[in-house]
């Protein structure tokens, strides 16, 4: 195992270890979390040792608690009592490279992350936010304590060690056909349409790679496509206690193509979507991040159907739009100009590391 993740409480009462902080969802089945608690008694007395994860979507920093306000809501949450020992996992290998890691008084657990629970996703703070990000995160807390979770009962910061880990998808092995879509647009004043056609090579692109769309004209009608505009939208749905939708751009690049009337013109045009061209838009989607490590925009969420209606959190999903400016001529040329738009779905992930 290449590295061991720790952390000790104040006290020094108990140290939390993990062999990993990503955990993958498989969309069939997420990876099981696996961890010990290593434990010192001499100040416990009466108390009893815990373990929990949660799932939760954070709104904001808990530096703004101060009137009561909690601005984290937990979505999934289980406890364990690992001292005096009740909860006893199956051990796996990963329970047993860490069992000797610890040492002696180390206790295992394991917890079983249900499907219908979101990735970790961020939302990009804007350039003056202080304190953590909102979103979800998953967090694994150790901590002494008389009861599993009473809340009359004040646990202190230095009787806790806790965790930041991570949900995420990969993308599937198999890739399919891209997403194809045409639309024919009439005009005020002109007999004929405006056909535009537009096609992806395949369904699913990783992060930072180019794409290319292929785009077919065939102006009929008697106006002018003075210039087109490529833009990737990634739409956010929050599900909390309402549904919660918006769209953000995340790339918009202009064309200064013509197409001339009873023209046609055909093209296979790049883009890129990066989180580097989108720093500073306040509320972008991202996948979670661990400290301040670099990170990018979120992945689309990949949900089993059966699902689709369960799940909270944060959703995120993309579509790229291809929007002519058509115009029209002679003196009412600017009066008679019109859009003609389309739009074909965009998955965006990353690929699944090599074993």
């Amino acid at each position: 195992m290449a590295k061991v993740f720790k952390k000790t409480s104040g006290n020094g009462g108990v140290t939390l270890y993990l062999g990993k902080r990503d955990y993958v969802d498989h969309v069939d089945k997420v990876d099981q979390v696996d961890g010990v608690v290593k434990l010192d008694t001499k100040d416990f007395g009466d108390r009893k040792v815990f373990v929990q994860l949660a799932c939760a979507f954070r709104y904001g920093s808990e530096d703004l608690d101060v009137m009561g306000l909690c601005f984290r809501k937990d979505i999934w949450i289980q406890h364990f009592q690992i001292y005096p020992e009740s909860h006893k996992p199956t051990l796996s290998d990963m329970h047993n490279t860490l069992l000797k890691k610890a040492g002696d008084d180390a206790k295992p657990f394991s917890f079983e992350i249900p499907k219908n629970l979101p990735c970790s996703v961020c939302l990009q703070p804007g350039p003056d936010d202080q304190g953590k990000a909102c979103g979800v995160d998953f967090e694994i807390k150790t901590y002494i304590a008389n009861k599993q979770s009473d809340p009359d009962e004040k646990i202190e910061k230095k009787d806790t060690a806790r965790l930041v880990i991570r949900k995420i998808q990969f993308a599937p092995s198999h890739i399919g056909a891209g997403p194809k879509a045409d639309i024919c647009k009439s005009f005020m004043m002109s007999d004929k349409p405006v056909h535009l056609e537009a096609s992806l090579e395949k369904d699913l692109y990783f992060h930072g790679e180019p794409i290319p769309i292929k785009i077919k004209i065939n102006n009929e009608s008697n106006k002018t496509v003075k210039k087109f505009k490529i833009s990737v939208e990634q739409l956010t749905d929050i599900v909390l206690y309402s549904a919660d939708k918006y769209t953000k751009a995340v790339l918009c690049q202009e064309f200064g193509e013509t197409v001339e009337s009873n023209a046609t013109y055909e093209n296979t045009l790049t883009i890129t979507p990066l989180l580097a061209e989108n720093k500073e838009k306040r509320g972008l989607s991202l996948d979670g991040r661990l400290k301040d490590e670099d990170t990018n925009l979120a992945s689309t969420t990949m949900l089993q159907q059966s699902l689709e209606k369960e799940v909270l959190g944060i959703l995120v999903s993309y579509k790229i739009k291809i929007n002519l400016m058509v115009a029209g001529g002679g003196l009412l040329g600017g009066l008679t100009s019109s859009d003609v738009t389309l739009e074909l779905p965009l998955m965006l992930m990353h690929p699944k590391p090599q074993e």
